[in-house]
């Protein structure tokens, strides 16, 4: 693409180093004008003076959004009722957001006529897909800048040499250069010193949650209601989707519960070490799982949980939009539509344990399952079961050997 043929472009902007860089680049290099979109999904204070920190870096417009709503109702709760965790640990937080945000930006760009979209994605990760993967699916003509995949500034000591000679403010010093994602489901960290993965995360990076050392000597209990595999009630409270998620996050972040610091293995080929808080969903995930247990028949369970690890992939790589999501979205709605009922769980240090629940759905029958004696299950039932599903058993040792 020529530099000169695009006269407006939006930028998805947090204000954090590398998209305030990118603000003030993209002015400088392709001469046009430059719209700023920010999302509120839950970074609280990292708002905070967005919009006159855009404009003195060179916008001309800026977008400032609330989408904590929208970003739970619409983007988490399916997430969840698929029970989506990619990897065996990773809750998905970062994944989430980037199609929202995505699909914001296309809408703001053909709003305003803009001849393009841009975001601070480098040419290293995965959000640059998931970006750009939301962009074409919503818009097929769509153009997308990548400026780490077009500049010079390839670390985070140019970029932030490139801000203090163009007066730009940052949160990001040499002294402490990881970064950081935040929004309602979590909070994630990377680069920087986290790059040793043999090196512990300093307890002062946290932000969500007390350490479990420092976490109260008393245990807390705490109840969630789904209806149809969503949450909507906390200890007896009917809430918002983003009001109940935030609720979570502050139970469980008292008591150190969702820090997770794993090795992940990225979309374009390579691995990278992230430590993540996800206090509020670590309860939802158990509290789910609860319920579950009560409502799911067996074979529809172990087939959900057989497509998991694909359905989590697909968040993960950036196919929120793409047909093969949307069909197995259906059929994990079409699974929790019985998906009523209340878990309890106990916190205690870092921990989440569930301790009960309950369901009008649940397929849990005390007559059937008691050692008591019992009037419903005759055990000698049991011989003839066992002996046919042993039969290509006896049938292979004595022909085979």
């Amino acid at each position: 693409m020529a530099k000169g043929s695009v006269k407006k472009v939006v930028l998805a902007y947090s204000g954090g180093l590398d998209t305030s860089v990118i603000l003030r680049w993209l002015v400088e290099t392709y001469g046009c004008e430059v719209i700023a979109f920010s999302a509120d999904l839950g970074q609280a204070e990292e708002l905070e003076g967005l919009d006159e920190k855009a404009r003195r870096t060179g916008a001309s417009k800026v977008y400032i959004e609330d989408l904590r709503e929208e970003f739970v109702r619409d983007f988490v709760f399916p997430m969840f009722r698929a029970a989506a965790v990619y990897e065996g640990s990773y809750l998905l937080g970062t994944s989430i957001a980037r199609p929202l945000i995505a699909k914001r930006m296309v809408e703001i760009a053909e709003a305003e006529g803009a001849d393009a979209v841009a975001h601070g994605a480098t040419g290293k990760g995965n959000d640059q897909v998931r970006f750009e993967l939301t962009a074409y699916a919503l818009n097929p003509d769509i153009r997308v800048i990548a400026p780490w995949r077009e500049w010079d500034l390839n670390s985070r000591e140019r970029l932030i040499d490139y801000a203090e000679r163009h007066g730009i403010p940052v949160p990001v010093t040499k002294a402490k250069p990881y970064s950081s994602d935040r929004n309602l489901l979590h909070i994630s960290f990377e680069g920087g010193i986290l790059e040793d993965p043999w090196r512990e995360p300093d307890e002062d990076m946290f932000v969500l949650s007390v350490s479990p050392e420092k976490a109260p000597d008393e245990p807390e209990y705490v109840e969630v209601e789904f209806e149809a595999g969503d949450p909507v009630v906390v200890n007896g409270e009917r809430l918002s989707p983003a009001a109940l998620l935030q609720r979570l996050n502050e139970i469980a972040g008292r008591h150190g519960v969702g820090r997770v610091d794993i090795v992940e293995n990225r979309f374009v080929g390579m691995k990278s070490r992230g430590v993540y808080e996800t206090p509020g969903g670590t309860i939802w995930r158990a509290a789910h799982r609860a319920v579950e247990s009560l409502t799911l028949d067996r074979e529809v369970m172990h087939l959900r949980d057989s497509l998991v690890p694909k359905y989590a992939e697909l968040v993960y790589n950036g196919f929120w939009y793409a047909p093969e999501r949307e069909t197995l979205q259906a059929f994990m709605d079409e699974a929790q539509r019985n998906v009523t009922g209340t878990a309890r769980l106990k916190l205690y240090k870092g921990n989440c344990t569930v301790v009960g629940r309950k369901s009008p759905h649940s397929l849990y029958d005390p007559e059937t399952a008691t050692f008591e004696e019992d009037t419903v299950y005759d055990q000698a039932d049991a011989t003839g079961f066992i002996k046919l599903n042993a039969l290509r058993l006896r049938t292979l040792k004595r022909l085979v050997g």
